[in-house]
């Protein structure tokens, strides 16, 4: 049975883990650069050859590069494709541009970042960048990977509470079972927790895993089941009837349970700018950002929403599309809190913490030609990269939310969609 000191353990693990990360953090913010980069990527508010042609160019000088994503080379290994889609018939072209360089100062991700999102909506890009560049001159924002756990949660159904009670007293002695029998089933899944939740004569049971560079889903419930069948096959008990998946987990929704525990990845990020910078690059006051994000938040209270904070899903989708993850954890992964306040001398404080962030640098769609580019375009493809990615989504993510509570409390909001995105026919 987990305890609520459960989830603070390992947080706290993980500082001691990474015992240099306050003085790297100190450091690197002490090399704040007030005065705009020398070097800055080639952006443009239109699409013209000549400023891809520049783009492409400013990232092979770095060493990136892209032959599935320019069209150089043509994707046909659709024998590839098994494991990733069913009644295939070709692929959809969604456009790709970079935000960039973000600088994100993390436990994993440490220094300047150009980061690929895949989107068909006009304005998006312009304003993450916004926000990069802004908190690039800040000297980047921290971004700390804490916990990760990925879940599945069986329900099981007796005839009334007292045979619940005897199943859970045999089950909870079984752990350490349940460990080796994950350990058989796979490579990188690692049990860590065994929860219970009892309603009437209902038992849910929730299987937390870790699951390495994979986002795990897939994982954890070959893992889960394979240890319900060892415990309906063994319990002296049975129930009536269960189900691998109760509903509980959050697979792929927004719930209640996202900040009491950790789906995914949790990751807090946070920055500070100064006045100049809200003034001159965002072109607005701290004052009127704080102003838009309290009224935002009490809005958004109103409106029902799980965490409160502007649009986090935007970022991510476009990010988890660019680089081959499950478009669908959307749902889950852009619930979170952001948060800003004003500093001394006018300056501003921002934060964002996103509790369920399922991503992976290994398996599902991060093979694919140009999702595997995407990752590598950021040193984010393969094994032991996972909590760097996760990083660079949390910075991009607060990237995100700077610009668009700025333009919102300055009124530029509909001035930068006319202007960005709007088709003209």
């Amino acid at each position: 049975m987990s305890s609520n000191s459960d989830k603070t353990n390992r947080v706290i693990q993980f500082f001691r883990s990474e015992k240099d990360t306050p003085s790297i953090i100190s450091k690197m913010k002490n090399k704040a650069n007030q005065s705009l980069p020398t070097e800055r990527f080639p952006v443009e508010g239109k699409v013209t050859q000549e400023g891809t042609n520049d783009r492409i160019k400013f990232l092979n000088e770095k060493g990136k590069h892209f032959s599935y994503l320019t069209g150089h080379e043509t994707f046909t290994d659709i024998k590839s494709l098994h494991g990733n889609i069913e009644n295939y018939i070709g692929m959809s072209l969604v456009p790709t541009g970079v935000v960039g360089p973000l600088n994100v100062v993390g436990s994993e991700a440490m220094g300047d970042f150009y980061v690929p999102l895949a989107t068909s909506e006009g304005a998006l890009i312009a304003s993450y960048n916004r926000g990069a560049y802004a908190s690039r001159l800040a000297g980047g924002i921290t971004s700390l990977c804490l916990v990760e756990g990925v879940q599945r949660s069986p329900v099981f159904k007796f005839n009334d509470i007292a045979d619940l009670g005897q199943f859970l007293m045999w089950v909870l002695p079984q752990i350490e079972k349940f460990k080796d029998i994950t350990s058989q089933k796979s490579r990188y899944a690692k049990l860590i927790d065994v929860r219970s939740n009892i309603e009437g004569n209902q038992l849910i049971l929730t299987f937390d895993f870790t699951t390495g560079d994979a986002s795990g889903q897939n994982m954890v419930t070959i893992c889960t089941d394979a240890i319900c069948q060892f415990i309906v096959s063994n319990t002296p008990i049975k129930p009536v009837f269960w189900f691998l998946e109760s509903n509980y987990s959050g697979d792929k929704k927004a719930t209640a349970l996202s900040f009491t525990s950790v789906r995914g990845k949790k990751v807090t990020s946070e920055v500070t700018l100064s006045k100049r910078i809200v003034e001159t690059v965002l072109r607005t006051t701290a004052k009127a950002m704080v102003d838009y994000w309290q009224s935002s938040t009490i809005g958004v209270i109103q409106s029902g929403s799980i965490g409160a904070q502007g649009h986090v899903a935007n970022g991510l989708c476009a990010l988890f599309i660019a680089t081959g993850q499950d478009a669908a954890c959307t749902a889950e992964a852009a619930v979170g809190i952001t948060r800003m306040e004003m500093m001394e001398g006018d300056g501003l404080y921002a934060c964002l913490t996103l509790p369920n962030l399922i991503v992976g640098t290994v398996g599902g769609g991060t093979s694919l030609p140009t999702q595997r580019e995407c990752l590598e375009l950021m040193d984010c493809n393969g094994s032991g990269k996972t909590r760097k990615f996760a990083e660079i989504c949390g910075a991009l993510a607060l990237a995100g939310e700077l610009s668009i509570a700025a333009a919102l409390s300055a009124g530029q909001f509909s001035a930068a969609h006319k202007k960005f995105g709007r088709k003209k026919q």
